[in-house]
């Protein structure tokens, strides 16, 4: 990629992110800029499309994208637009953690046989509140005339390229649950929604040009189709060495393994194989999101609450915490489960409570690593990290503790923007494959270590976890329930 720069550009679930790397790995220019969340009673959680498209296009006229020769796409994905044929959002979007459709898919799920999934996407995965045909029926049920006037159900990436180039696209990767092992729609996961089958956007490759940029300092530039977050950000941070094993922490934890072996397990989501790469992921709905909600509650700001948990020791005034503030997903996929602190005694302190919070997001962290490791018949001493909720040395300690493994930090903060940057390089022609891309930019600069004073506590303690999950979760549903009369 000689004397060539490229840009990526990672629609997150709270902020627009964007780099400009060049052939080096060396970052020349950097974006971030947050967007709100509005968060609603009834389990609506939502965003304005319009906020992303603005971002974006703020992002390309503060960087500088001087010798910029393609630009790449991520997102957030389970993040749905319904859109007319001009692409205006006919909704504010529906967000991943929103569970109004909990029922409708539930519903779905029930229609379709293991057998059939495992024919399709080689895993039992489910058909939850997040699921586009979910979202879709729900709509069609409560808002038929939304429904009628909807041309396009679009991934917020595909929204802001269609903004960008007119285009209408998407990839086989993001449209996971909607896609067999062909990487082509399942026409009969789509046929439980009438109408379904219209309104999805038509496949793209992921690394290919969908087309150019139309305006701005970006103009006649072409625009790689990209992928989800997930994939992304477990791409950029190591998921193109088959064998490796990465954990992403954001808003939510994602932990991924790249195998080709794949034993059919419970809750785990199995990429199709793409180029060689087939990734196992499994992410949590709570991870930095659990630590904002406790900085805000308790008035701190995210870096007080770390120095606070650096300066707070395991004790027995220490609780349990169950990060299920709002549902979960992998490995559980229940999004009725609620949050809860266990064993709070009257020697609790706020920095026993802040430590339960990185604790407790740690634990669910390793819940979904160990049902990753069961389908991708791999467990590695070493896990690649990256994400902004790797900032944190006390977090990241406690996460090297209960995960048992070391843990290597991506230099770039922001794993997603890396991996749109590779895809956009190896589009435009200037890596011949991901793994070229990531020998060329990724590089990692702090290492943790486990801790072996702390291997029996944290072992007891995942094991309390894990029976804490099952034990109350019906309790915290019932308890929603008596609240909501």
């Amino acid at each position: 990629m000689k004397n060539a720069r490229i840009v990526g550009i990672d629609v997150g679930t709270t902020s627009v992110k964007a780099a400009v790397i060049d052939e080096a790995g060396q970052v020349i220019s950097r974006f971030s800029h947050s967007y709100p969340t509005h968060w609603q009673t009834g389990g609506a959680v939502e965003q304005d499309p319009q906020d992303w498209v603005r971002l974006v296009h703020l992002a390309l006229a503060e960087m500088d994208l001087d010798g910029v020769v393609a630009a790449g796409l991520t997102s957030q994905v389970n993040t749905h637009v319904f859109a007319d044929a001009d692409g205006t959002a006919l909704l504010p979007a529906i967000v991943w953690q929103d569970g109004r459709a909990q029922s409708v898919a539930i519903a779905l799920d029930a229609r379709v046989t293991t057998e059939d999934k495992l024919k399709w996407w080689g895993a039992p995965m489910p058909i939850d509140a997040s699921h586009a045909c979910s979202r879709m029926a729900w709509v069609a049920e409560n808002m038929p005339d939304i429904w009628q006037q909807t041309r396009w159900v679009m991934l917020p990436k595909d929204y802001v390229a269609f903004h960008l180039t007119g285009v209408v696209a998407t990839d086989a990767v993001s449209s996971i649950g909607l896609v067999d092992q062909t990487l082509g729609y399942v026409l009969d996961i789509l046929d439980l929604v009438p109408g379904a089958r219209d309104r999805v956007a038509p496949i793209a490759g992921i690394m290919q040009s969908i087309g150019l940029i139309k305006e701005g300092p970006l103009k006649g530039v072409p625009l790689i189709c990209g992928t989800m977050d997930a994939w992304a950000g477990l791409v950029g941070t190591g998921g193109a060495q088959d064998g490796t094993s990465m954990y992403l922490s954001g808003t939510s934890e994602i932990m991924g393994i790249s195998s080709q072996t794949v034993t059919p397990t419970s809750g785990v989501i199995v990429f199709p194989d793409y180029d060689g790469i087939r990734l196992h992921a499994a992410p949590t709905q709570s991870g930095g999101d659990a630590k904002m909600w406790f900085a805000q509650s308790n008035g701190l700001k995210l870096d007080e609450m770390s120095a606070l948990v650096a300066q707070t020791s395991p004790s027995t005034a220490t609780p349990l915490f169950l990060p299920q503030l709002q549902g979960e997903r992998a490995p559980l996929w229940d999004a009725d489960l609620r949050a809860a602190f266990l064993g709070v005694s009257r020697a609790t302190a706020r920095g026993d409570f802040a430590r339960a919070v990185y604790e407790g997001v740690a634990m669910s962290a390793r819940m979904a690593l160990e049902a990753l490791q069961a389908s991708a018949g791999v467990k590695s001493d070493v896990i690649l990290c990256g994400g902004g909720g790797f900032r944190s040395a006390s977090w990241n300690q406690i996460r090297a503790d209960i995960l048992g493994a070391e843990l290597r930090v991506l230099e770039l903060g922001e794993p997603g923007v890396l991996g749109a940057a590779m895809m956009a390089g190896v589009g435009a022609g200037h890596f011949t494959h991901i793994t070229e891309a990531l020998g060329a930019l990724a590089t990692y600069d702090r290492t943790y270590t486990p801790d072996p004073s702390q291997r029996f506590r944290t072992e007891d303690l995942h094991s309390l976890y894990c029976d804490a999950i099952r034990q109350t979760g019906d309790l915290g549903k019932r308890l929603t329930q008596i609240n909501a009369r």
